[in-house]
């Protein structure tokens, strides 16, 4: 039987104070902005995918993280409202 580690994210503190959170190799946080720098400005990631602050909220309440044209079950599709 194969031991499977599920990897953890990692807070990661630059040496100008910003804090990043990092996990699989990118910038990534389902529970706050995912990196954080000094004057307070907060950046928002998904799986290395920026977004603005709602654009952030509606991925993680949806928990896809994906836009839909990076989506694999949208393959062939637009988004016409």
């Amino acid at each position: 039987m194969e031991n499977n580690k599920f990897e953890f994210t990692k807070r990661l503190t630059k040496a100008d104070g910003t804090v990043a959170y990092v996990w699989n190799g990118k910038l990534h946080n389902w529970d706050e902005a995912a990196l954080v720098h000094p004057d307070g400005k907060k950046e928002y990631y998904i799986h290395g995918i920026q977004y603005t602050l709602d654009g952030w909220k509606e991925a993680r309440r949806n928990r896809e993280g994906l836009p839909w044209y990076k989506n694999p079950a949208m393959k062939g599709q637009t988004n016409r409202f």
